[in-house]
């Protein structure tokens, strides 16, 4: 009886030094965990500190816009038109240039705007919705972000040829496929443009379009995509204006371009000119805009993301490093910019800001198609005129 008691004491021994031993094994991964996470912090930490210049974003504006956006941002505040979210210089730079600085009309673009973020949630996308059928929908129809364009701008393409419709709204619906395509919207305007504006060293907000139209034909057109891609386009022109840069639609055949003739004729003159159409030998205008290393392969570049599934699936730009999104997530690319004026005169000149310039060695940052990369020798935030981006119409083509 003895004997039977010691054993199992014994036993109780054991357990209590296996949970003992348990326990301190998960306080010791607990630790190194932790210990890891500091470290990753801190590491984030030094290399914002020892690059100064990452968050030194150049904002170059025209006073004349200045004072237009001034003026319409005092009659939204007036009118409680101007939510804390979209009290932005360039968010209502790019409604007045979408209305062509029309007040009253981008007043009513404005209002229009806001009520449907209310009604189809926009403002929360991010957190309430998930597109887990992402994957099935990219079989058959093949887009995405990819990379960024020589001035920073991210790159989006569409292989159109390759859209099966009917099977497309097998695998989603045409709600679920519109919240998705609002949640990518989101996601640019609030990631990846300050993530590219924080690593090209200038204000980035519109994108570099390329269309694969290579197969493209009545089969790809059926009577349910081409609903969708009005809807598209309605809620991209309505919501979403100005973010286009430039569009290339490539590999278009004679068909295409008689279709192109015949629709450009009721586009704004100054929307076509965004807009390359070109055949199969289209590689060399594409390299001149867009570095190799971030075009696909199967454009003419030399990336193709083995380990990610392919380009199409990579998401591939700035907005994956921790480093720039830790930046973009803390807020602090509003307080990074250096604005820079344009005054009627010949020279550029940021009083408010000249001595933040120097410290921050503005001087360095890249120059881009919109500001010429001129100092002057003594240092100070002086530049000479741009040419100016003319205002613009957007497009978006429901081929």
């Amino acid at each position: 009886m003895a004997l039977e008691v010691k054993e199992r004491k014994s036993d109780a021994e054991r357990i209590t030094d296996d949970e003992r031993r348990g326990k301190t094994k998960m306080g010791t991964l607990k630790a190194i965990a932790m210990v890891k996470s500091q470290k990753l912090r801190n590491s984030l930490k030094r290399r914002r500190r020892s690059s100064g210049s990452l968050l030194a974003i150049k904002d170059i504006r025209d006073e004349q816009e200045q004072i237009a956006v001034d003026e319409f941002r005092q009659i939204l505040i007036s009118e409680n038109l101007l939510p804390a979210k979209h009290d932005d210089y360039h968010i209502l730079l790019r409604f007045l240039k979408a209305r062509k600085f029309d007040i009253e009309k981008t007043k009513h673009m404005w209002a229009e705007m806001l009520q449907w973020r209310k009604e189809f949630g926009a403002d929360t996308i991010e957190e309430d919705f998930d597109y887990t059928e992402i994957d099935e929908v990219k079989k058959y129809y093949p887009h995405g972000s990819h990379g960024v364009d020589k001035e920073g701008r991210p790159i989006y393409i569409e292989r159109l040829g390759k859209v099966e419709p009917n099977k497309l709204m097998h695998v989603t619906t045409m709600e679920r496929y519109l919240r998705y395509h609002v949640l990518e919207f989101e996601r640019s305007l609030n990631r990846k443009f300050p993530a590219c504006s924080v690593a090209s060293k200038k204000h980035i907000n519109s994108t570099t379009t390329i269309l694969d139209v290579a197969g493209l034909g009545l089969k790809n057109l059926s009577k349910t995509a081409r609903e969708l891609l009005l809807q598209i386009h309605k809620i991209d022109a309505d919501n979403y204006p100005e973010t286009l840069h430039r569009m290339f639609i490539i590999n278009a055949g004679p068909g295409f371009r008689l279709l192109w003739n015949s629709i450009k004729g009721f586009l704004d003159p100054k929307t076509t000119s965004k807009i390359s159409v070109l055949g199969n030998k289209y590689q060399s205008k594409l390299l001149e805009v867009i570095d190799a290393s971030q075009l696909p392969d199967f454009l003419g570049g030399d990336c193709s993301c083995p380990n990610e599934g392919g380009c199409l699936h990579s998401d591939k730009g700035p907005w994956n490093d921790p480093v720039i999104m830790q930046a973009v997530m803390d807020g602090e690319v509003q307080n990074a910019r250096h604005i820079v004026t344009i005054s009627a005169g010949n020279e550029v000149v940021d009083n408010s800001r000249c001595r933040k310039c120097k410290e921050s060695d503005l001087s360095t940052a890249e120059s881009g198609s919109d500001v010429e990369d001129v100092l002057s020798p003594q240092g100070s935030c002086v530049y000479h005129r741009p040419t100016l981006t003319p205002v613009r119409e957007e497009v978006l083509i429901a081929l």
